[in-house]
């Protein structure tokens, strides 16, 4: 098997050396994605909701670029800056899944790029 790189210009840039996704077999591994406005190249600052929500529709846009979609992730991972926003972002997450819900995990970190306050990253089937 080979790996295939995914791009699409609807979700943001790389901002450094990787790729938005990458198939493999038939699993696709997204980058993490923040809020970054694809039409803009700005943050999304309005609130941990609004952040959350623009992850995911990044993640729709690479996972589509990849012939996919949330509704087939298998593994989630996010990435969040204070876990005293966990429930707000559950809310959000909640309705991007439904049962059987992909496995997650989340954790918190000191910082994420751009001063992001979420990051997400999923590993879906082709």
């Amino acid at each position: 098997m080979k790996r295939e790189e995914i791009r699409t210009e609807k979700a943001p840039k790389p901002i450094g050396p990787y790729s938005q996704a990458v198939k493999f077999g038939n699993l696709v591994f997204t980058s993490g994605q923040i809020a970054v406005n694809p039409d803009t190249g700005e943050m999304v600052k309005t609130g941990i909701e609004e952040e959350t929500e623009q992850v995911f529709q990044n993640l729709a846009q690479v996972l589509e670029a990849a012939g996919t979609s949330l509704d087939r992730a298998v593994k989630v991972m996010v990435f969040l800056t204070d876990l005293g926003d966990f429930g707000r972002v559950n809310q959000v997450y909640a309705r991007y899944f439904q049962e059987p819900f992909p496995a997650r995990s989340c954790v918190q970190v000191a910082a994420l790029p751009k001063g992001a306050h979420v990051e997400i990253e999923v590993v879906a089937e082709s």
